[in-house]
């Protein structure tokens, strides 16, 4: 018998609507499985314990009244960035300890309204500032694979609990590739959605311009049904596009790919390239087509990506000054000193380094040298991806340069561990959809194939995601974690 964990979200709320499974058993299950094996992997900074369990018995009441959610019963992990009416809420961050949001994210409320069932909060890098999940105020997270390793970041958390089985499903937030690289690391499927067409609304913002929300699942199918329920316009964010997600699985045939030269040369290592040529050559043999190609300004994007999303978090974060949001200020001490003080107990160093960095950046005598330059190339390297899509369908390249690398190994280098992000910083730039899948493992090591389309085609990209799932199963692989 197929063990309740192993089963996808779609698996779980079929058997819960034909009244084979209740949704208190399905939450219990998974409760086991977090207390066993969180300590070790710290995926969750909090679990909902209660919360989750008394929404399995509302629901279960529900159930017998008629409710037909597409997500019945089903667990969801949800990243600590994202806000969670009455579940403690910190990015990760002891600057905002101890806050409980008023009200569900847009992306909550819906994913609830379909009868999911939040089971916790999951671990990150301190306000989504960071590659590996190691800059959490909680501790790093582990990756399943193997815990010597990181799990990616800055959604690594999310990304543990579904490879490890803790949850079937999760939501993260995407500013850098913080979706796909960790989705890369712990061998799921992680999809960063066209920006404006998920609501930011209870999104804590770090990057304003640059992040999304998006689905973190097993297989292809739920993270297309997540998809479906999570995107579509909202009156509380005014960034979002007329757009309503459309996917019917298809075939590969004919599709044409671009394949940048520039993602696999220097700084990729060659087993990590070789995996994801073999993924292009297995669409190819299904029917699509590929060419190489060059794009020349891609060398520029990860420099361009760290100036705007410094700068926007310089912004953005200037609001955590204790009398607003964040750590109690000490009133009696002038404002510039109980500010500073805040500040310094709160922040971790790396979210320092960032809000520094960026106030460089805006500063009078350098905003022309430095953030105006970086506006204008931006908008060179969307203009040179949108031009290959004039001709292409998608763009392939590795999700990362190199497979999950050793917790400590490359902390005290932040210009080494901002290289995990070099191949997935274009999507974000250009506010394309990514979808990063399974494509096979170095050394046990998982490793992801990104694939980018044009605005507003998530369904290519799922139907190319889907083509490769099937034809190597490498979903269903489990972690030692897992297959317990």
């Amino acid at each position: 018998m197929v063990k309740i964990s192993h089963l996808t979200a779609k698996q779980i709320a079929s058997l819960v609507l034909a009244g084979s499974l209740s949704p208190l058993d399905v939450v219990e299950r998974y409760l086991e499985r977090i207390k066993k094996l969180n300590p070790t992997i710290n995926a969750f900074i909090n679990v909902a314990e209660e919360h989750a369990k008394r929404t399995a018995e509302e629901l279960e009441k529900a159930l017998k009244k008629g409710f037909r959610g597409k997500l019945a019963g089903v667990p969801i992990a949800i990243k600590d960035i994202i806000s969670t009416k009455g579940i403690e809420t910190t990015c990760a961050s002891k600057i905002l300890k101890g806050y409980v949001p008023p009200y569900d994210a847009t992306v909550i409320k819906r994913l609830k309204a379909e009868g999911a069932i939040i089971i916790g909060k999951t671990n990150m890098d301190e306000f989504a500032m960071g590659s590996s999940t190691e800059l959490s105020a909680y501790g790093p997270t582990r990756n399943p694979w193997n815990l010597e390793r990181v799990a990616g970041g800055s959604s690594g958390g999310s990304a543990a609990a579904v490879a490890a089985r803790m949850a079937p499903a999760s939501l993260g937030s995407d500013t850098g590739g913080s979706i796909r690289c960790p989705a890369a690391f712990c061998n799921i499927v992680g999809l960063k959605p066209t920006y404006g067409t998920v609501s930011r609304y209870g999104l804590i913002s770090y990057a304003c311009s640059l992040e999304q929300i998006g689905p973190m699942t097993i297989d292809v199918e739920d993270c297309a049904l997540l998809m479906d329920i999570i995107s579509g316009r909202d009156g509380f964010d005014s960034t979002l596009i007329d757009y309503k997600f459309k996917w019917d699985p298809g075939s590969v045939k004919g599709l044409k790919i671009a394949v940048p030269r520039e993602f696999f040369g220097e700084g990729t290592d060659e087993r990590v390239a070789d995996l994801v040529w073999k993924v292009i050559k297995l669409l190819e043999s299904n029917g699509a087509v590929y060419e190489e190609v060059s794009m020349p300004l891609a060398r520029y994007a990860l420099a361009c990506y760290y100036i705007i999303a410094m700068s926007e978090a310089s912004s953005n974060l200037a609001r955590y000054d204790g009398v607003r949001y964040g750590l109690p200020c000490n009133l009696s001490l002038p404002w510039h000193e109980a500010f500073s003080e805040v500040r310094s107990k709160g922040f971790g160093m790396e979210v320092e380094r960032r809000i520094i960095l960026g106030c460089f950046a805006l500063s009078a005598g350098y905003y022309g040298r430095y953030y105006l330059k970086a506006l204008k190339i931006r908008t060179m390297i969307r203009d040179n991806v949108l031009s290959l899509f004039r001709k292409f369908d998608v763009i392939a390249t590795p999700t990362t340069p190199f497979p999950p690398f050793k917790i400590g190994e490359k902390i005290g280098d932040p210009l080494s561990l901002y290289m995990a992000d070099v191949d997935t910083v274009v999507a974000n730039l250009t506010g394309v959809p990514a979808i990063s899948v399974p494509a096979g493992f170095v050394d046990g090591l998982p490793v992801g194939a990104q694939f980018m389309a044009n605005y507003c085609r998530e369904d290519i990209l799922l139907t190319i995601a889907k083509c490769v799932q099937d034809e190597t199963k490498f979903n269903v692989y489990l972690p030692r974690e897992a297959a317990i």
